[in-house]
Order: structure tokens, then sequence, then C-alpha cells
């Protein structure tokens, strides 16, 4: 399948395209972008820095990927965004390189549909099949997790980890984790209201794995167990076999609650550089 460039796009030569890259007028593809089989840009369409693009992914006009982070820290070094194959950028849509943090790379992975003037800032890594609606703003070092859906106008605290199957309702500031298989909601410091019992089904999970879930939730959530009393009635319960989904569950909220401020990847926010890692690697 041929290759299309608009004649009123502006593609670096050094750029790698590969069969079937379909771009559209008055698109920028810098120096050292890779774009994978079947992509297309519509129009309007911004790619810049170290940006390797898979396969079948879609970009509405006025997209802009690979941008500098929005980070005072950063030093213009080589930080990179990767992103996997059948993504859906939908208009407006921006999406930040890496920062020198972490290990310096925004991640995205496979269909995954991020509409209108959704925001990912530097080093986020959004995983597979997740939904950000419009207006969704993600700060940096945010993971989402696979299956995740943040409605319109939420905003989400640097650091913050969605859980898989998790649910942010509309315009929620989410300072903290949210844990798998919930649904938040409440728009300051959102409350977890109950399970994502929708999308559980949607996903396939057994009923003996959404009744663990649902179980769970009501120990820890309305009876307010301690996580320690709550995985011992669960053990009684279940005669010690638990589904995966409730220890995925159970270990996330431990991170959680051994994290700070609510969010167990907040230790990695003093985490050497990337630049810093590169050199002690080097000098071993």
């Amino acid at each position: 399948m041929a290759t299309k460039v608009s004649r009123l796009s502006e593609v670096d030569p050094r750029a790698e395209l590969a069969d079937g890259v379909e771009i559209g007028p008055f698109c920028v593809v810098g120096p050292n972008v890779k774009i994978g089989a079947g992509t297309k840009l519509d129009s309007h369409v911004v790619l810049l820095g170290s940006t390797t693009i898979g396969e079948r992914n879609r970009f509405f006009p006025n997209v802009v990927i690979g941008g500098e982070p929005q980070d005072k820290s950063y030093k213009e070094s080589d930080t990179e965004v990767l992103i996997g194959d059948e993504n859906v950028f939908r208009e407006g849509v921006t999406v930040n390189r890496g920062a020198e943090k972490e290990d310096g790379v925004t991640r995205i992975g496979n269909n995954n549909l991020l509409m209108s003037n959704s925001h990912v800032a530097h080093n986020c890594h959004i995983f597979n099949h997740c939904i950000l609606v419009n207006g969704v703003l993600l700060g940096g070092h945010v993971h989402v997790q696979d299956r995740a859906i943040v409605s319109g106008n939420s905003v989400v605290h640097h650091f913050s980890t969605l859980g898989t199957l998790s649910f942010v309702s509309g315009g929620c500031r989410v300072p903290q984790d949210v844990p798998p298989y919930m649904l938040a909601a409440g728009s300051d410091n959102p409350e977890i209201k109950t399970i994502n019992i929708v999308g559980m089904k949607r996903a396939g999970l057994s009923d003996t794995a959404i009744d663990s879930i649902k179980r769970a939730h009501r120990l820890i959530y309305r009876d307010h167990k301690t996580l320690d009393v709550a995985r011992d009635i669960l053990q009684q319960e279940l005669d010690g076999v638990f589904p995966f989904e409730l220890s995925n569950l159970l270990n996330f909220i431990d991170a959680q609650q051994r994290g700070k401020m609510g969010r167990g990847r907040e230790a990695f926010r003093n985490a050497k550089p990337v630049d810093d890692q590169n050199t002690q690697r080097r000098a071993a």
C-alpha cells in the first residue's frame, strides 16, 4: 500500500514513514519521527521530537504530539513519546514528550481513544483500551491502566494512578489514586462511590470476580475496615483462593496506602533524572 503525503505538508526527509501512511494537508513531521503502517494524519497535525508511532493510528486535525514538556526543569534532552497501535486522537489533543525524570518517556499503548482537547503531560503512561473524554487533563507522571475511563473535563494530579477498569465521573479534580474496578465521583477530591460493574461485565470478568470486588468494596469503603482486616475476612469467605482481580485490587490499595497523599507512585517524584541514570550505567 502506497504512502501518501500532501504537497501542502512539511515532512522532514529524515522522518521514517512505513507503507500505507497517509499525511493530509498542512501537517508538520519532524526529523526524529517514525510512523507505522496504515497510520493517518488528517490535517494540521504536528509530530515533533523523538516520537515513535505504531500502526493504524488516526490523528484528527490540530493534534500536537511530542512537544516539549511543560516542566521548568526540562533541559532539552532527547526524551521520547512512544505510541502503540490503533489509537484515535481527536481534535486538539496534545501529548508532551517526557521530561528528564523516571525513564524520560511518555507512553501510550494500544486501542485508546483520546477525545477532543484532552492533554497528556510528560512521563504519563496510558495503557490499553482507555478513554479520555473531551477536555481531560492529565498532570505529569500519571498512569492510566487498562480500560480505565476518565469522563469529560476531569483533571488528574501528577503521579496519580487510575487502576484497571476504574471510572472517573465528569468534572472531577482527582488528587489521588483511584483503585481498580472502582467508580469515583464528586467534583473535589472524589469519593469511591461504587464498583464499575458495567465496565467489568463489558470486559468479561467472571461473576465470581465481580462478586469478590463488590464484597471488598463494601468492607473497605462502606464498613471502613482496615485493609488487613478486610483481607482476613475475604480469605475466610473465599477459603483463601482469591480471583486475580481481587488480588489486584487489594495490592493496589496497599501500595496506595503506603504511598504519600493517597498516591502510590509519589515515591518516584524524587527519582534521578534519566541523564543521571545513564551516567551511572556507563560508570558501572
